[in-house]
């Protein structure tokens, strides 16, 4: 019999099944999005997913592995602004996926999968942030309660809407002493 359609490497039909779960997860959130919806949108049969993704969680964690690399890449093009420009560029990243900033912590607590993700993105943002704060010339003794502060005050403006001379003026607090 022959084939309707070329055949796909793991890694394009990977990529396609992401895409799709990307945009279903941004536009209508993760509960209300199904695997059979993403099926489609990918052009796959929903079985072809769980040959790629153990779960529903776990092409969760690909899509915010994606996202996550895409950001990282773009904090690099900014690496001459000022502290507090890269951490509002971050905030406008963040806030442009919201459903999915919801969804992580509402999941974490109870999928294994999401909470290691969820952990080990806290422990890169920590990381970066002590080593931005460090390079700056912060005091170390102050690096560890500073880099909790600007997590905290990252988180606090993804959930809560300030006009943006106030987010500036939270976040010039975290980096006082940087840059």
């Amino acid at each position: 019999m022959p084939r309707n359609r070329r055949p796909r490497d793991r890694e394009e039909k990977s990529a396609e099944i992401v895409a799709a779960a990307t945009s279903l997860f941004s536009e209508v959130g993760y509960e209300k999005t199904s695997l059979a919806g993403i099926a489609a949108a990918a052009g796959v049969t929903t079985n072809t997913i769980y040959w790629y993704f153990q779960d529903k969680d776990a092409l969760f964690v690909a899509v915010l592995d994606g996202l996550l690399r895409d950001g990282l890449a773009g904090v690099e093009d900014l690496e001459d602004r000022p502290w507090v420009e890269q951490l509002l560029w971050v905030v406008d990243e963040l806030r442009r996926f919201d459903k999915l900033v919801t969804a992580v912590h509402a999941l974490a607590a109870d999928s294994p999968t999401i909470d290691a993700w969820h952990e080990g993105f806290h422990a890169l943002a920590d990381t970066m942030l002590a080593e931005i704060l460090t390079s700056a010339g912060v005091p170390e003794a102050q690096v560890a309660a500073r880099t909790r502060l600007g997590v905290f005050a990252v988180e606090g403006l993804l959930m809560h809407e300030l006009p943006r001379a106030e987010q500036r003026q939270v976040l010039e607090l975290v980096v006082e002493g940087a840059r």
